[in-house]
């Protein structure tokens, strides 16, 4: 009986933590790459700047072809916003996934890399 009081905790106290569950405890880290930074970055060319505050970005990819395994270039594009409208058509530019600014916008310029020539 005296066995069975010395296994269970006092009240306000937790109980020792045995070998293995520390072993197998997960090690918290900082929350490296959650939030604000786990959003997804682009880097590609501005292709129009005809809108207020608003540059079309063309993303280039390569893809591997399922089949035959011929490198493929693939292209898309996305609407960012130009906050102090900068950008001009050519320039290389950095953009940031944001929350959705308008029925197609859901990217932010973040940087020019290089103006066009």
């Amino acid at each position: 009986m005296e066995q069975q009081q010395e296994q269970q905790p006092v009240q306000g106290q937790e109980p020792a933590a045995s070998v293995e569950q520390t072993a197998t405890a997960p090690v918290q880290t900082s929350q490296e790459g959650t939030g604000r930074n786990a959003r997804k970055e682009r880097i590609g060319k501005v292709v129009s700047n005809k809108m207020q505050k608003t540059i079309t970005v063309a993303v280039d990819r390569k893809v591997k072809h399922p089949m035959y395994g011929k490198f493929m270039h693939r292209t898309k594009k996305f609407m960012a916003h130009d906050e102090n409208q900068e950008c001009g058509i050519g320039d290389t530019v950095r953009i940031m996934e944001t929350r959705p600014l308008s029925k197609n916008k859901r990217w932010r310029l973040v940087e020019i890399i290089e103006k066009a020539k």
